[in-house]
């Protein structure tokens, strides 16, 4: 069977959701009693659902988030680990993505910071921000290859333009004098125009003496910490508490 012509041209000119909105209109009798103005309005707005769909999946893929299927709308607000969850909350808005504002996430191993991170990171996502997840000591490692290969500056515009730059596993190997600067230009290009998310196992107070040069980290800290939002964790990993739990069920059976 020919399908429609119309259906045709709508896949010519890349309309996928319009096409599939026509197609659903042809098997069904209930689309004939509408008027033509609704009929093309469900055709469009089914196009727009498509699109916005679509943005949000390439935005994601580009993201690449160390935990995918982190949101907002899973996070554990039961375990006790110092989670505020009205302030987690509005963090969810990302209403602090728009006034170019920062997050730490601070907290010993296995608390579910990078969950919580990627979750945030997620959400900004589907709200139609540019995100990018890196691991600090990869990102380091990153910059002195595209220092030697050229890719240097194309980089660290693509730093600067992102929306949400999301730094995870923050102090966890002393930096060098390199490390300390490369830091600092990166959060220079973003500071008050775009907003960065951290993770780290150290607390926050504990972040000069981390970075361990006192001028470049007042310089970074300045950049990074005065206008940040700041969560403190705390408690057992719960990773030990599901292995715990995984081993007792089975003891169980």
């Amino acid at each position: 069977m020919m399908r429609h012509p119309t259906l045709e041209q709508l896949h010519a000119l890349r309309l996928t959701g319009m096409a599939k909105a026509f197609e659903e209109q042809l098997e069904t009798t209930a689309a004939e009693d509408l008027r033509f103005e609704d009929r093309l309005a469900l055709l469009i707005d089914r196009e727009a659902t498509e699109r916005n769909y679509r943005r949000m999946q390439t935005r994601l893929r580009k993201a690449k988030l160390r935990q995918k299927n982190a949101c907002v709308e899973d996070v554990d607000f039961r375990t006790r680990r110092g989670l505020d969850k009205g302030l987690f909350l509005s963090l969810g808005s990302c209403d602090w993505i728009a006034r170019h504002r920062n997050v730490l996430i601070t907290g010993p191993t296995g608390v579910g910071k990078t969950f919580l991170a990627c979750a945030l990171a997620q959400k900004a996502c589907r709200e139609g921000y540019t995100v990018q997840y890196l691991r600090l000591p990869r990102l380091l490692e990153e910059l002195v290859l595209a220092h030697a290969d050229g890719r240097y500056p194309k980089l660290m515009a693509g730093f600067a333009r992102t929306d949400l730059l999301v730094l995870d596993d923050w102090g966890l190997a002393p930096l060098t004098d390199a490390d300390r600067r490369e830091l600092l230009e990166i959060l220079e290009d973003r500071h008050e125009l775009r907003s960065t998310l951290v993770t780290s196992q150290l607390p926050v107070d504990k972040w000069y003496d981390a970075i361990d040069h006192p001028t470049l980290a007042d310089a970074i800290l300045d950049r990074l910490v005065h206008n940040a939002y700041q969560i403190a964790l705390q408690g057992e990993s719960m990773r030990r508490k599901k292995a715990r739990a995984a081993k007792k069920e089975s003891a169980d059976r």
